[in-house]
């Protein structure tokens, strides 16, 4: 206890200093909001300014402060030892029985997106909500993976060995398109949230992964199914985790500061996981409808746009990586850093963006979940949307009474521009971390991170610019 308490205490000095500096602005654009009206209760230059400027308040406290002080903030506190547990098998085994349920009622149910379960639990449960809940909290999917379960359950019958062996020389491409081919139907398709079309692209989806996964063993879950791939770079983001044989719960981003660097796979992941939610956000945009030469307020349909959708899909991951690539490369160049090449860089840097990426995951989604959610329940409740109760919750009704107040709409507002500063803020703490325990303590580390924490604080901008944005669709 003597030599953990002091490295609690310096850590909640540095906590209250990095927060405190948001606080501050945050008070003084709340100042202002009585004239932005319903639709923008901050204004836009008042809040992408006080965001912008709390992500460059905390770069430029990094100037100033100790190394050792913002590596603390990273240090884990150990808890139990990890024991093994069965339990996650049987509880995939129960998701994957789940899935097919989802599957069929998918197919014979309603044909209401928002009274078919099968949407619903898809986008709505999963995509937004168990997807932010992997790295605010920690491993979930771990326990709801609907594969590993039916795996083991189904590997005695082929062998315990893999029946084929996993190309080497692919390493995570597999798994990037998987992931890539689930983003284009989300943003391309035609109809996604279509009951019957939905669940025949889970049930591919699903299929085609256990078949690999029993042909090539766990190696396929970690280098080809895409979907599992991101849950793992978020479960390192997710303040609980293990440290060696212990449990141990820290700061967001603990793991990954305290980890050896990724894959190069797996670290191309990262960006396009943010690239690609960042398009999620530009093309719902009446400036993205005006590149394309169509008014958002006659939008002909998501048929109309499919393939200008996979190419700015597609543009908007390489600029990502083409920008991210050349700010480490110029960091390496102001710092004199010649022990780390450029590859190596792009490996050890590339995952600090996941706060980024998660902060906006939560800001883009979080109203429509606030909706959405309340037609999951009642399609909960009643799957076949015949009026039954099977949850016992009586008549519930779907309200969006909280658009209708200035209050509440400002406290929507200031949580959806705070999740995107606040991912900024770790992701910048994070970065400056990796850096001085890679480059060393000092000038050298200072100077590498000049370009990132410039690119980072453009990136709040940019985020903070996307919410204010007005949407054609």
């Amino acid at each position: 206890m003597s030599h953990t308490q002091p490295v609690f205490k310096r850590r909640k000095r540095m906590l209250f200093s990095v927060f405190a500096g948001v606080t501050t602005v945050g008070t003084a654009a709340r100042a202002h909001t009585s004239e932005g009206g319903f639709v923008l209760l901050l204004p836009t230059d008042m809040y992408i300014a006080s965001g912008v400027l709390a992500v460059a308040l905390t770069v430029a406290m990094l100037v100033f402060l100790p190394d050792n002080e913002v590596r603390n903030l990273f240090r884990p506190l150990r808890l139990w030892r990890v024991q093994m547990q069965r339990l996650p098998n049987v509880t995939s085994l129960l998701s994957g029985v789940f899935l097919l349920w989802l599957v069929y009622i998918g197919l014979e149910g309603p044909r209401d997106p928002l009274a078919n379960p099968m949407p619903l639990t898809i986008w709505t449960v999963w995509w937004v909500g168990l997807v932010f809940l992997q790295g605010f909290v920690g491993d979930i999917w771990r326990w709801i993976n609907p594969w590993s379960g039916l795996v083991r359950v189904m590997r005695p019958l082929i062998g315990f060995q893999p029946v084929l062996r996993f190309p080497p020389q692919l390493g995570h491409a597999v798994g990037l398109a998987s992931f890539l081919a689930f983003v284009a139907f989300l943003l391309a398709d035609i109809a996604p949230s279509d009951p019957a079309r939905l669940a025949r692209a889970v049930l591919g989806y699903w299929v085609f992964h256990l078949i690999g996964g029993l042909l090539f063993g766990p190696r396929w879950m970690t280098r080809a199914e895409g979907i599992s791939m991101v849950m793992r770079l978020y479960a390192r983001l997710a303040p609980f985790g293990r440290r060696g044989s212990r449990r141990a719960i820290g700061l967001w981003g603990w793991q990954i500061a305290q980890n050896p660097a990724l894959a190069f796979g797996l670290a191309l992941l990262c960006l396009l996981i943010l690239g690609s939610g960042s398009f999620d956000g530009v093309n719902e945009t009446f400036w993205w409808l005006a590149q394309l030469g169509l008014n958002p307020l006659e939008f002909p349909g998501r048929s109309a746009v499919v393939w200008q959708t996979l190419g700015g899909l597609a543009l908007s991951n390489l600029l990502l990586v083409v920008v991210f690539v050349a700010t480490l490369w110029l960091g390496l160049k102001l710092g004199k850093i010649s022990s780390v090449g450029l590859g190596q860089a792009f490996c050890l840097f590339a995952p600090t963006v996941l706060p980024i990426a998660l902060g906006y995951h939560f800001a883009h989604y979080f109203t429509s979940f606030l909706v959405e959610a309340q037609y999951a329940l009642i399609a909960a409740t009643d799957p076949w949307a015949q009026g039954q109760d099977l949850l016992g919750l009586g008549q519930v009704y779907v309200t969006t009474g909280f658009f209708n107040t200035q209050e509440s709409v400002r406290l929507l507002w200031l949580c959806q521009a705070g999740g995107v500063v606040v991912g900024h803020i770790v992701a910048v703490l994070l970065a400056h971390t990796v850096a001085v325990k890679h480059f060393g303590s000092g000038r050298a580390a200072l100077l590498s991170q000049v370009p990132l924490a410039i690119f980072m604080i453009c990136y709040t901008f940019f985020g903070l610019w996307l919410l204010a944005s007005p949407r054609g669709f």
